[in-house]
């Protein structure tokens, strides 16, 4: 009872004052003394009384003396312990002192648990510090090893060129003056694409009342009958894959008939289900894939990344820097690093020498174009097939704009090279069925080496409330209207359609080149006359060029391409030396051939991405 008494104040006076860890500690070594006489070497005698007091007391005090002196302890007590030990000498031994060992105890342990608690502090930090150290050590062996050390020091002072032009940008003066240049720029952008004026009406609500057939066909044939670039008369580089008329009828008649179908309901839309999955097979045997190979449908070449294995943590692609900006996007999506391997200067192909340089364990993909959106140059495939056998990496091949023109070029008698699925080293094969195939927009494939390798871009939910949800990519319900177009357009051209259209669409670009070879000199700005000719033509940087696409349509105006761009290099020439400076410098450069030529040669592309920014929003400006 006397010691349940004691228990019971100890922790009234703990809960104000000390821990639960220093109250058990103290009460078990209390009972311990009180009921089996265990005592510090200092006490070899019964458990005091109040008769024998002063003189354990005095040998306490003695002892106390001399431990102070050696760990100085004594300091280190806290108030509550000593209100504790104050209540447990009242309740255990009346007016009599507590022994010197009991006050000291919880000192004591902690001076001795102090030096390793510090310790363990120092031994934390030096991990850390050890951690980061190695981490940024191990990164700069990398970039060593992929870029060199000339590389690296270039890197770096690109780096410092790009945040210097930034701070500079970031400037008061220059800031301002910048963004009264960019709101100048956007106006002109809204201006040229978001009709105003008279005869323009704005839908911004839903009509009161619906609209009879007649008026939506009609305000739909005056929306088709805007001003626009003469894409019917084979002025639009690349852009529109036109396949005929007589296509584009079947392709309307195939809309009509799956309409309203979806893909994700196989059960109510077998047929739907039964084209994707031909359409698939009909694209893995152009690439001469292996019977164990898989595929899937998406809704186009930007949807095309391949998946990696799930669970796999490492983060880098390695592509060039002409492969397309597609896998930028993922990348920024994702949270993927992206490192761009320069091209030979020569050849206009990804350096495989560097691209090999710049693999490593947290590699997870390398890219090879065929061909590549820039300059329609085909990568050495065969080379990165080799070095992704060899590193143990998937060679992804990003044959979109090849599509259906590469898989033919042997059976049209044209000059090709190793590409496809023949390769050991390719993994995955992503083809734009809405480009040289002539499908609708909206459709592509992505082609795998293994079953295994697709059922990583499946997403089940087998918890879902609404039920078992699954789905064979990022898409959840699609059309199955593209699907049949699709299906329809493959269909209808067949193997010798395809053959047919490979040899007039190159042959149709091997005479613009020679005759550009033949005739022109290698350094024009013609985009803003070609332009005013009613050309559509793909702007480059790094260096800043133009470029055509040839399609179907391009076959029959080649000749007035060559003659338009004769007429364009004098106007510009002509103009040149109207307007040439006191310094001896033509200014005959138009506003995109200007942007362009400004984009690349500036560090930091900032300005550049507003333009950019400021274009998208624009697009929908109602």
């Amino acid at each position: 009872m006397h010691i349940a008494c004691s228990y019971a104040v100890m922790i009234k006076y703990a809960s104000m004052s000390m821990s639960a860890f220093q109250l058990r500690n103290t009460f078990c070594k209390a009972v311990t003394f009180k009921l089996f006489g265990i005592l510090p070497p200092c006490y070899q005698t019964s458990f005091p009384t109040d008769h024998d007091t002063s003189t354990i007391g005095a040998r306490c005090e003695k002892k106390e003396e001399q431990e102070e002196q050696q760990r100085e302890m004594k300091t280190s007590c806290t108030a509550g312990q000593s209100k504790v030990t104050s209540a447990i000498t009242s309740l255990t031994m009346g007016s009599s002192r507590v022994p010197i060992s009991l006050q000291t105890f919880t000192s004591k342990s902690r001076a001795r648990a102090a030096p390793y608690l510090t310790l363990n502090l120092e031994l934390i930090q030096n991990i850390i510090f050890i951690y980061v150290l190695l981490r940024y050590f191990r990164r700069g062996i990398r970039q060593l090893r992929g870029r060199g050390i000339l590389g690296t020091c270039s890197d770096g002072y690109e780096a410092l060129r790009r945040h210097a032009y930034g701070w500079i940008l970031s400037l008061p003066w220059y800031k301002t003056k910048i963004k009264l240049e960019l709101e100048q720029t956007i106006k002109k952008l809204e201006d040229k694409l978001v009709p105003k004026g008279p005869g323009i009406t704005r839908y911004l609500a839903l009509p009161k009342s619906g609209w009879t057939d007649e008026q939506v066909k009609a305000e739909l044939q005056k929306l088709s009958e805007m001003q626009h670039s003469e894409w019917e008369k084979g002025k639009v580089s690349g852009a529109v894959y036109h396949g005929g008329d007589d296509l584009l009828d079947l392709q309307t008649q195939a809309y009509r008939l799956f309409s309203v179908s979806n893909p994700l309901h196989p059960d109510a839309f077998p047929g739907v289900r039964k084209m994707e999955a031909e359409i698939v097979a009909m694209v893995l045997n152009m690439y001469n894939a292996p019977s164990s190979a898989a595929g899937a449908t998406t809704s186009g070449g930007t949807d095309r990344y391949p998946v990696n294995e799930a669970g796999i943590n490492r983060t880098i692609r390695v592509i060039p820097i002409t492969a397309h900006a597609a896998f930028d996007k993922a990348g920024s999506y994702f949270g993927i690093k992206v490192h761009h391997i320069d091209i030979d200067p020569v050849t206009l192909k990804v350096d495989v020498k560097k691209l090999d340089r710049m693999i490593n364990y947290n590699t997870v993909l390398i890219v090879g174009s065929a061909p590549n959106f820039p300059h329609g140059i085909i990568d050495d495939i065969s080379a990165l097939s080799k070095i992704a056998l060899r590193r143990r990496v998937p060679l992804h091949v990003d044959a979109c704009l090849g599509s259906f023109i590469v898989p033919f070029l042997e059976k049209a008698g044209l000059t090709t090279e190793p590409f496809d699925f023949r390769l050991k080293g390719v993994a995955s094969i992503s083809c734009d069925t809405h480009k040289y195939g002539f499908a609708p927009k909206g459709n592509s494939v992505i082609l795998y080496r293994t079953k295994k390798h697709r059922s990583y871009q499946y997403f089940v939910t087998a918890t879902w409330p609404g039920g078992v949800y699954a789905s064979p990519s990022m898409a959840g319900s699609r059309a199955g209207s593209l699907i049949a177009g699709t299906w329809a357009s493959l269909m209808k051209q067949g193997e010798s359609g395809y053959i047919s259209a490979c040899a007039s669409i190159v042959g149709a670009a091997k005479k613009i080149e020679v005759g550009i070879r033949e005739s022109f000199e290698p350094d024009l700005y013609v985009l803003d006359h070609m332009s005013e000719l009613g050309w559509h033509l793909n702007a480059l940087q790094s260096p800043p060029a133009i470029h055509i696409a040839c399609t179907r349509l391009t076959v029959d105006v080649t000749d007035l391409f060559l003659a338009d761009l004769r007429e364009a290099v004098t106007a510009v020439k002509l103009k040149g030396k109207e307007e040439k400076g006191s310094a001896g410098k033509s200014k005959a450069k138009g506003d995109t051939a200007a942007l362009y030529g400004v984009a690349g040669s500036l560090p930091n592309k900032s300005v550049v991405t507003d333009i950019a920014v400021g274009f998208i929003d624009t697009l929908y400006k109602a």
